[in-house]
């Protein structure tokens, strides 16, 4: 399938990107990595007038010391350098596991944090060819109004299916954003909708400029688990990441989080409260995991069935927190 026309730019600088979104909004798709969008614009899911290649934006790239004592990743920073980052794979083991989950070598020198937290949400309804989704009546992600995962329902239901957001949901990282009324800063877990069909806060003038690792997140052990179909290159089917900072050799401040099983990436409510001070044996690790479960709403969306995905849920929490035991 060919690419639709299109106009490429490329901004040297945030503002002059910032101005270019401004300039063009409601028509122009910003590209980084480019492993997400390109094939989707090969299917049609996107046909955007214009196409903003940010990769030129030096001030986008590399990881520093925060003012806090935290870190600062550049939103075109690549997932195999974080991956492979040392400050990070000692202080924030969590999101380093979660990066190297993530598609294949190729992909992940190719595919950036940015991308990655702004990944589209899937479904086997939309993710298909042009002719296959108008031979099915469309849905309500595009161009049509019926949700095939919920008939007659008027959410869309799509999966966000990315590796490193629950991790940095894990971390209590918060994201910034630049556009044309200046620079905006929140939370990671307040910028997902839980709606499939527009799964973000970010708005179409909008770049995602930098992510932010509190200092309170250093040092916090944690571990990275996820299922698919094909273990070298699939998007989770189910993802679980878990972090708690250790004290006198019991969680303290434990966090669990889920992806690939809802609309958005979600901490898991209550878990602190569950994990707070136990030994982390099988029974609480299992009671974990049925939390997690019961916060999974996985529908028809892949390949494996709901009942299975929420299943897997229960038993990689299970698994993350009693083999992260095992080896510490």
């Amino acid at each position: 399938m060919s690419l639709p026309e299109f106009q490429l730019l490329r901004p040297r600088t945030i503002e002059e990107a910032a101005a270019l979104l401004g300039r063009h909004a409601g028509e122009i798709q910003i590209v980084a990595g480019g492993t997400d969008l390109i094939p989707s614009m090969r299917q049609r899911l996107f046909a955007p007038n214009y196409l903003l290649d940010i990769r030129s934006i030096p001030e986008l790239r590399g990881i520093r010391q925060g003012h806090d004592g935290g870190l600062e990743i550049g939103a075109l920073t690549t997932l195999s350098t974080i991956e492979h980052h040392d400050t990070i794979c000692r202080d924030y083991p969590v999101l380093a596991e979660a990066a190297a989950t993530v598609a294949s070598p190729v992909l992940r020198n190719m595919g950036t944090i940015g991308g990655n937290i702004c990944l589209d949400t899937r479904c086997l309804w939309y993710n298909q060819s042009l002719a296959w989704r108008k031979s099915c009546g469309f849905c309500i992600k595009k161009d049509g109004d019926l949700c095939h995962v919920a008939p007659g329902g008027a959410k869309c239901w799509a999966a966000f299916s990315a590796d490193t957001p629950p991790a940095l949901l894990c971390l209590g990282a918060e994201i910034e954003f630049v556009g044309p009324a200046g620079t905006r800063r929140m939370a990671l877990a307040d910028f997902y909708t839980g709606d499939g069909a527009a799964p973000m806060k970010l708005a179409n003038n909008e770049l995602l400029t930098r992510v932010f690792l509190p200092a309170s997140s250093r040092g916090y052990l944690g571990t990275y688990r996820k299922l698919r179909v094909r273990g070298s290159i699939d998007y989770p089917l189910a993802g679980v990441a878990v972090a708690f900072r250790p004290a006198n050799g019991r969680p303290a401040d434990a966090r669990v989080a889920i992806t690939a099983v809802n609309p958005a990436p979600l901490l898991v409510r209550d878990a602190e409260k569950l994990l707070a001070g136990t030994a982390l044996d099988s029974d609480a690790a299992a009671a974990a995991g049925d939390l997690a479960a019961k916060t999974s709403k996985p529908l028809t969306t892949s390949a494996l069935t709901p009942e299975y995905r929420r299943e897997m849920i229960r038993v990689l929490t299970k698994r993350a927190l009693l083999e992260f035991t095992q080896k510490n």
